[in-house]
């Protein structure tokens, strides 16, 4: 595979952060143990400090948010259930059909706009209790949702769905890898929501700056049954309090700045929304997340991608004609502005 140069302005993902010199100061600095026995200290200040954050008895260090949303529906699903979720959701499309693979669960997509679904909806996708048909198992929310322009959950939807889950004997997961852009920019706690849901996490590589892992959290039997699959997926690990220091520090220096991330995005929309052949796919911005289309431009995505890369910009392709720039603790309001500017160049 070809190597590419780094961009200059990398708006591709907030997973492409770097961890800061502090950062890196504090994982250097780590005391370590063996995390498999319980032993590493800095892991346990890192889970204990999850679930607190949560409202939850206990969490789980895991390497991926992917392993956490997979860990999870391991524990509450049987082979043969059903998990709904969005048509967009993280599980169906960028976790290379772990449900299936993992779990041996099927999905039941929920087709929305923002990627936030009804409680009627859900009440007709729940399946009659029938020995012939799947069972519907587990609700799995995402929040914030991706594909939905980074749209926050509210609170009262939250709600609403998830007592219909219950109603129905199935278990609630929440997919928290933006979670704490939603708390910061909506100001419903992390612990609010975690009321709600038998399992959530948080991801500490995407907004908070971590260069890996997940904090999977729930009750202590759901924790003790989901380091079982931890065991069993490879996850386990050693002395790894070097990188879950990473989390300590982005828990407790990162997270309110969020904010600047929200602040800059809305920027950034307001900028390009101004460029003839750019049109935004939502009319707001909540978060950190920009989705435009440039169809008429008269260019596809990749042919933008490619123009902006020689400028030394890079913003995702999402499909033919649809992009995605994502704002966080790397890029400044300086250098959006430049690749707004950019951008305008490379469509004109």
């Amino acid at each position: 595979m070809k190597a590419m140069n780094a961009p200059r302005i990398d708006l591709y993902s907030d997973t492409h952060t770097k961890p800061t010199p502090a950062m890196r100061q504090a994982m250097a600095e780590a005391e370590v143990g063996d995390e498999q026995n319980f032993e590493d200290p800095t892991v346990n200040k890192l889970c204990a400090m999850v679930a607190d954050l949560m409202g939850k008895e206990a969490a789980v260090f895991l390497p991926s948010g992917t392993m956490c949303n997979q860990i999870a529906f391991r524990v509450h699903c049987q082979p043969g259930d059903e998990i709904i979720l969005d048509y967009f959701a993280h599980p169906i499309n960028a976790e290379s059909g772990g449900p299936s693979a993992v779990s041996m669960a099927q999905t039941r997509a929920l087709h929305t706009t923002h990627g936030i679904y009804t409680a009627d909806q859900v009440r007709e996708a729940i399946r009659p209790s029938r020995r012939n048909a799947p069972r519907s198992r587990v609700l799995s929310v995402e929040n914030t949702t991706n594909y939905g322009g980074g749209s926050i959950w509210p609170i009262e939807e939250i709600a609403a769905v998830t007592a219909v889950a219950k109603e129905h004997g199935m278990a609630t997961h929440m997919d928290g890898a933006r979670l704490l852009n939603a708390v910061v920019e909506g100001g419903t706690s992390a612990k609010e929501y975690g009321k709600y849901f038998d399992s959530l996490w948080i991801d500490l590589s995407k907004g908070l700056g971590c260069p890996i892992g997940g904090v999977l959290a729930g009750s202590v039997h759901f924790i003790d049954q989901a380091w079982r699959f931890k065991q069993q997926f490879g996850g386990a690990m050693r002395q790894a309090g070097i990188i879950a220091a990473a989390g300590v520090y982005a828990l407790e220096n990162n997270v309110e700045r969020l904010a600047e991330d929200h602040e800059n995005a809305r920027d950034f929309s307001r900028a390009i929304a101004q460029i003839p052949g750019i049109k935004l796919i939502f009319n707001r911005c909540e978060t950190n997340l920009v989705f435009f289309d440039v169809a008429d431009s008269g260019l596809d995505a990749e042919e933008v991608d490619k123009r902006l890369r020689a400028h030394g910009v890079r913003i995702g392709a999402m499909g033919p004609t649809r992009m995605r720039a994502v704002t966080h603790l790397d890029i400044s309001a300086e250098q959006l502005a430049e690749a707004a500017h950019i951008l305008s160049d490379v469509v004109s």
